[in-house]
């Protein structure tokens, strides 16, 4: 039921707004619900197997199954908004859904599930076509005995070289078939570190170099090898009183190292990969380079900020060959500059020397900022914009784009040379995130966001992000290129990237946290008597200094119905594209533009699926196909997220989710616009415990089951609740006035609300039932996602972080915007009033622009 006997009335701070006009009748115990579906399939897929050959649903990517790789790539790696291709550009735009795939080259694999295979053909490298350049892969046929080979997506005949030769059999299959894992598994690394055509080139010199080292610009190919790190600490006044620069020293030194106890046992282990190097910098009104030459670390200080050079060769170490000189230097850097109260910053020369240090080989430099950067390259004013007269008018998208261009070619220069650029981000007033995270942005980076911050809440929180940025799988100086069947073509590429030519991307670090998107269109018409095909080739180098290209191959069915389309369609993959689309187009449109537009899209698909599957229904019932039941929710909590919701947000804020949704995968995506809510005074009593489960196969395995999720809305709780609402940004914890002194005991340690801490940052570890079952829904929901999340408490009427756990429940009145029954009323108007009237959503009789909300 959509209301609760006891349910909570909405606190008054929680500002929306409101319907007007004539309501249609939608039955509120009918609205679908966005976590059915999760739910059930994720039970579906808890003991099944995902084979991945064509003419399946696919499981949602919320759901931890496992896939048997039949030729076809695995849902981790690419998803498609419809599992059946439509066969002509007619027909797509008939059902207005746009045809998408979303793709996570590294995403992270089940345990029980088999590694992507790595291949090694020696000097020559995989097969490739001579005519469109795709790989080899399971789809390609065999002919004239095995000498050419046929390429499946341009239909082009290669000649098979000597060595890879085999006799086909009856079937024509080759006879090394089954030993071959490209002609058989949909994902699969090549190894190409001996032929130099694979390898990165460096970048040509340029006229005006604003950085340079001792070695001088190298040219033409770059030898593979291990990824390597630089380490950059914002040492201005503000990093050192916030105990930012302290933590930053400390967590490094922790990664590095580990830690063991006074006993001997080992607390945490070292994260850093024992084939890097590092160097680190430190600047605040000028830059700092470490040289690890000798056992007397020697600081070199660089006082040009517009052009910085690199002055020493021995700036990177092994940390464990030297771990008594790194560990030192990490010691004394927090006290090094106490006495110096500099409020300085310069980043953007920072960013240069650290580009200058790795130049001629890429890497990944690692900043921890804590001030707005005021001096030296891209120096940015100290006065922040008057955010609050450009909000809601033409001049709001300037707040979406760099202050000084400078940024912008600092971004261009990490990305030709491979350098990535993550940020860990700690300012307690105006950053300018517009301006800063251009470069991850650009270099597919990361940004982490701490304001305000506290060592106590988020030191914790920092190590773990440090933590899975260094060990997940990820690739550096890398390219990416999507090609597609005859009759289709790339049109639009969304993600953290640049992008030298129209259909190449380039990645200066690309890890099993990113997605991109692409979007794709027609050229001809597709047969249905035959597969449509994609084939995602990564070209990378592995963090132990490895030349690899991950190919990813998609067969999928053609059709011709509309029916076909939107039975096999995917939901989470159009969520992930129009989320993307909307996040790239903020600085070039309103933000009140842009949810007028994810609106109209929304209710064109709709309108789609009626006027091609369900003319016959009368116009005023209100039908929304099976696979796309929860459209209207993400797309109304879309609108709702921080960069788009209808209520002035400081830049910043938005900027840095921005470049979150940017690189988000399909999975963070979906928990991220419609939070995880869970009722934890309702737990069965064997819920989130270890029990055993039979399997598909008939094994049995100890595994802990997950509790189902609920809406996210006041009218589903209680006064008398314990909720916890994790959204992969922070989790909350919200007790009602009315909680049981018993669960407040349980899960807290006390009896009353009142004495709780609500400046609590981890839970108590109590030997009671609940207390179990908690922290093991947190550590599975941290393992999920390779990292921790901020906690905070909400208790009822008493907290201020309430505020942000109400507008978490997207389906109330909140946010600028409006609850989602009553955007379904919007939507049914709109849809009623073209069925009745004719005309379009967004033109002629049925503008949504000039709805009565």
């Amino acid at each position: 039921m959509y209301t609760h006997s006891n349910h909570i009335p909405q606190p008054p701070h929680s500002a929306g707004l409101d319907y007007k006009g004539l309501r249609p009748r939608i039955d509120p115990s009918q609205v679908p619900s966005p976590i059915e579906a999760i739910e059930r399939d994720r039970h579906a897929w808890e003991t099944k197997f995902y084979m991945t050959l064509p003419g399946a649903h696919a499981p949602l990517c919320t759901s931890d199954f496992v896939a048997v790789d039949q030729g076809n790539s695995s849902p981790k790696f690419v998803r498609v908004s419809t599992w059946s291709m439509p066969n002509s550009y007619r027909l797509v735009s008939e059902s207005h859904i746009p045809i998408s795939a979303a793709f996570q080259p590294f995403a992270d694999l089940d345990y029980r599930e088999e590694p992507v295979p790595l291949v090694d053909l020696g000097s020559t490298g995989p097969a490739r076509c001579a005519s469109c350049r795709a790989y080899i892969n399971p789809w390609c046929t065999w002919i004239a005995g095995g000498v050419r080979w046929k390429c499946n997506l341009c239909s082009h005949e290669t000649e098979v070289s000597s060595e890879y030769f085999c006799n086909l059999d009856a079937d024509h299959l080759r006879l090394d078939h089954l030993q071959r894992p490209e002609l058989n598994k949909g994902t699969v690394d090549f190894v190409v570190s001996s032929a130099t055509e694979y390898w990165a080139q460096n970048p040509p010199p340029h006229i005006a170099q604003p950085y340079a080292s001792v070695e001088g610009p190298p040219k033409g190919p770059r030898q593979p090898g291990p990824l390597e790190y630089v380490f950059a600490f914002d040492v201005s006044n503000e990093a050192i009183a916030s105990g930012f620069l302290q933590t930053a020293c400390d967590t490094l030194k922790t990664i590095l190292y580990g830690i063991v106890d006074a006993d001997g046992t080992v607390v945490e282990s070292p994260k850093f990969p024992p084939t890097s190097s590092l160097a680190v910098v430190t600047f605040d009104r000028s830059l700092h380079f470490y040289d690890f030459a000798s056992e007397m670390t020697q600081m070199l200080v660089v006082g040009d900020l517009d052009e910085v050079f690199v002055p020493s060769l021995d700036l990177f170490v092994n940390p464990i060959e030297r771990r008594a000189v790194v560990e030192s230097l990490l010691d004394s850097i927090p006290t090094r500059f106490t006495d110096a109260v500099i409020t300085d910053s310069a980043l953007g020369s920072a960013v240069r020397g650290g580009l200058a240090a790795l130049a001629g080989r890429g890497g990944h430099l690692v900043v921890f900022q804590a001030t707005l950067p005021n001096i030296g390259a891209g120096a940015l004013p100290i006065a922040p914009p008057s955010e609050h007269t450009m909000y809601d008018t033409d001049k709001e998208k300037v707040l979406h784009s760099p202050r000084d261009p400078t940024w912008i070619s600092m971004g261009e220069e990490c990305a030709e040379e491979g350098v990535a650029v993550s940020m860990f981000l700690a300012p307690n007033k105006f950053m300018d995130t517009a301006s800063v995270c251009t470069i991850p942005n650009q270099t597919g980076g990361e940004v982490f966001w701490h304001p305000r911050f506290i060592p106590a809440r988020d030191a914790s929180i920092v190590q773990g992000q440090l933590s899975r940025l260094v060990s997940r799988m990820q690739g550096y100086n890398c390219s990416a290129r999507v090609r597609c069947s005859n009759g289709l073509q790339v049109k639009n590429h969304l993600g953290l990237f640049t992008q030298p030519g129209p259909h190449e991307l380039t990645f200066a670090n690309l890890s099993s946290d990113n997605s991109f998107s692409v979007e794709l269109e027609h050229r001809g018409t597709l047969s249905t008597r035959a597969y449509a095909y994609l084939q995602c080739a990564v070209l990378y180098t592995s963090v132990d200094g490895q030349r690899r290209v991950r190919v990813i191959n998609l067969a999928l069915n053609v059709v011709e119905l509309a029916g076909s389309v939107f039975q096999f369609a995917d939901l989470e993959t159009v969520v992930c594209h129009l989320a993307k689309e909307a996040m790239s187009s903020m600085s070039q449109s309103r933000s009140l533009i842009i949810r007028e537009e994810l609106t109209e899209k929304c209710a064109n698909l709709l309108l789609g699926y009626r006027k091609q599957c369900a003319s016959s229904t009368r116009p005023s019932q209100l039908i929304i196909p099976e696979a796309f039941r929860a459209l209207p929710a993400y797309t109304l909590a879309l609108q709702k997220t921080k960069p788009l919701k209808a209520r002035q947000v400081s830049s910043d804020v938005r900027n840095y989710h921005i470049h979150r949704i940017l690189g988000m995968s399909p999975r963070t995506m979906m928990s991220y616009l419609y939070p995880r809510m869970l009722a934890l005074h309702d737990l069965d009593d064997r819920i989130a415990l270890p029990q055993l489960v039979t399997n598909e196969d008939g094994t049995t395995t100890e595994r802990i089951l997950m509790p189902e999720c609920m809406r996210d809305s006041y009218f589903q709780m209680e006064s008398g609740g314990l909720y916890l609402i994790d959204n992969e940004e922070m989790l909350i914890f919200w007790i009602g006035t009315g909680t049981s002194p018993q669960l407040l005991s349980d899960l807290f340690g006390v009896d009353d609300i009142h004495a709780i801490d609500a400046q609590m940052h981890t839970l108590p570890v109590l030997d009671t039932t609940l207390s179990k079952q908690v922290h093991n829904i947190l550590a599975h929901r941290t393992a999920q996602r390779g990292r921790p999340t901020k906690m905070y408490i909400a208790r009822q009427n008493m907290d201020g972080s309430e505020v942000e756990y109400s507008d978490m429940l997207v389906e109330d009145v909140n946010n600028g915007a409006m609850s989602y029954l009553d955007y379904l009323a919007v939507l049914h108007t709109q849809i009623s009033n073209v069925l009745k009237n004719g005309g379009t959503i967004g033109g002629g009789g049925a503008s949504i622009r000039s709805s009565p909300w």
